[in-house]
């Protein structure tokens, strides 16, 4: 799918610029307490379903920004919710994990 992906210089960028994007962090509750990004709800991947209608209820043109570890849950997380009518899901390229390099080291690695 094309655009399914965003990177995290291109998410720290709209950010900062306040646009309202939603943050999903699909990984497990002990991972979102180990390391997380202000903002973000966690949804663990298994329980995406279970929040799908009002994830598609939601504003139409909205973002939802999905992330986890290294990017293969969020990207799953993604297509998922696209094919079940959430046009605007996308995935952190490269996840927490690659934010962290790339943009706040102060968000611990694991």
């Amino acid at each position: 799918m094309p655009d399914i992906e965003i990177t995290p210089a291109e998410l720290h960028q709209r950010l900062s610029a306040g646009e309202p994007l939603r943050l999903l962090d699909v990984r497990e509750p002990w991972e979102f307490e180990q390391a997380s990004l202000a903002t973000a709800e966690n949804i663990p991947l298994n329980q995406i379903p279970m929040h799908l209608e009002a994830m598609a209820a939601s504003d139409a043109n909205a973002e939802i920004i999905c992330f986890c570890h290294s990017g293969r849950r969020s990207l799953t997380a993604a297509d998922w919710l696209r094919r079940s009518g959430v046009p605007g899901a996308r995935s952190l390229a490269g996840g927490i994990d690659q934010w962290s390099r790339d943009i706040d080291p102060s968000i611990p690695r694991y």
